[in-house]
Order: C-alpha cells, then structure tokens, then sequence
C-alpha cells in the first residue's frame, strides 16, 4: 500500500503569523493534528503539530501572543506519494514524529500521519 493511499489530501495550511489560538481551533475544527505552515516570505514549507503547540502552553508561553512560526518545524522530512506505507513508517520511527507532509511536484498534496497508517494495516493485520 502506498502513501497516496493512505494520505488525508484535507491539508490545513496556516501562515507563521497565525497565533497558537488560531491554529489549535483550526486544528481542532478541522479535526487533524497538524498544520502546513506555507511562509510566503520565505517560500518554506513547515509543520505545526498539536504537540507544539502543548509544549508552548506547558512551557507557559500565551497561545494569544506566540505566533506559529516561532513553533514551527522547517527541516521536514517530506514524503512522496508513491512511497511505501513502510517508507513512510520508517521515516516516522526514524525522526520521532507522527506526520509527514506528502509533496508532489514540491506542492503539498497531502499529510499523512501514523493514524492513516495503522487505519490502513489494521485490517490486514486482523486477518491474520
């Protein structure tokens, strides 16, 4: 099974100056753990996972006033849709992180997480 097979293509894209509030109620809306970060000045493209921002409210940092791209991460590893789930699995496992942002041509077609995975080898597996 491979990567375009498992992908949300629903991608949440925020700017770096989104606060935390905001991207945590988009994600929450939206029902998805991270956000593309697209920096027009820069022209990166970047991660904001549920986990930053909880790291930024633990370490009591104001969600209203700390902005996204302070907390985002720009050396992303990149996945390609025709990647493999175990590609993809093993990169995660490898950078210690549970999204990856699945390119196409260098544009964001997609994320895929390690819940679309295993939503993906659960029925399989259970054959067994």
């Amino acid at each position: 099974m491979l990567v375009r097979d498992a992908m949300s293509t629903v991608v949440l894209t925020i700017g770096p100056d989104h606060t935390l509030r905001q991207a945590a109620a988009l994600m929450s809306e939206r029902k998805v753990g991270a956000a593309v970060v697209l920096d027009g000045d820069t022209c990166g493209i970047g991660i904001l996972t549920e986990r930053d921002v909880l790291r930024s409210v633990g370490a009591g940092e104001d969600p209203d006033r700390e902005r996204a791209g302070a907390h985002t991460t720009t050396d992303v590893v990149f996945a390609a849709p025709a990647w493999t789930l175990v590609d993809a699995a093993t990169a995660m496992t490898q950078g210690g992180f549970r999204h990856l942002i699945v390119l196409d041509d260098r544009e964001p077609v997609g994320i895929v997480s390690v819940r679309d995975i295993i939503s993906c080898w659960a029925p399989v597996l259970s054959v067994r």
